[in-house]
């Protein structure tokens, strides 16, 4: 059997201050994982399709370590929340809202997004 990759010409944006930014082509993204993608004014946003793609993007960077890796986190729910746990110490960060489920008072930037 041959599998042929998914074929669509729907692009995964996200909401800026000036409006959409296209990040990538929809079949670019793994359900259950992340990309990191770059924006216009450097910051890295890290975009997630989950297994029911929903498609969501938070800051990049971890606040705890300073590093640019939550798109390399793993990704799960917590009471139906969906979340990514960072791969260096483990906080969990709200795919939704951005909010840190292991400490409120941390918060990263969520971003809407959409496929269009």
């Amino acid at each position: 059997m041959t599998l042929a990759p998914e074929t669509t010409d729907l692009l995964v944006q996200l909401r800026l201050e000036d409006g959409w930014f296209t990040v990538c082509d929809l079949h670019r993204l793994t359900p259950g994982r992340g990309v990191a993608a770059l924006l216009p004014d450097g910051r890295q946003v890290a975009v997630f399709r989950d297994r029911a793609d929903r498609l969501y993007g938070i800051d990049n960077r971890d606040p705890f370590g300073g590093a640019a890796v939550l798109s390399r986190g793993l990704t799960g729910t917590h009471r139906g929340r969906p979340f990514v746990a960072s791969p260096l110490l483990k906080q969990r960060f709200d795919l939704e809202t951005g909010q840190c489920l292991d400490d409120a008072s941390v918060r990263v930037t969520a971003y809407r997004v959409r496929s269009a």
